[in-house]
């Protein structure tokens, strides 16, 4: 069953203010950790989220769960990825997905 639609606009954080702060902010907690906002969706939950997983190169794949066993080793061990390593991964993800880095982004 769907959703209906006015739910789905207050929570898409693309039309709703407080939904892209809240994005913004557990995006934030989340890099302490070294993990991305998408590797929050569980494949057991949703067959969709299943199937994209298994249509994902599996070099993409095996680094999520590597994220995953890393950010599950921290948070037992009470600690956050280093500043200069959450730094560098984000720097060498953004190359990698072909964007341009934050220091060089220009506004149109």
């Amino acid at each position: 069953m769907a959703a209906p639609s006015w739910i789905l606009s207050l929570l898409n954080p693309r039309k709703n203010v407080l939904a892209s702060m809240h994005m913004k902010c557990v995006s934030t907690r989340l890099r302490k950790y070294g993990l991305r906002f998408d590797d929050l969706f569980d494949p057991m939950e949703d067959m969709d989220i299943k199937e994209a997983l298994r249509r994902l190169p599996r070099e993409v794949v095996d680094a999520r769960h590597q994220r995953l066993l890393r950010a599950m080793d921290l948070s037992m061990k009470h600690q956050y990825l280093p500043d200069d390593l959450q730094i560098k991964k984000e720097k060498a993800e953004r190359e990698a997905l072909g964007a341009m880095p934050l220091y060089q982004r220009t506004i149109p």
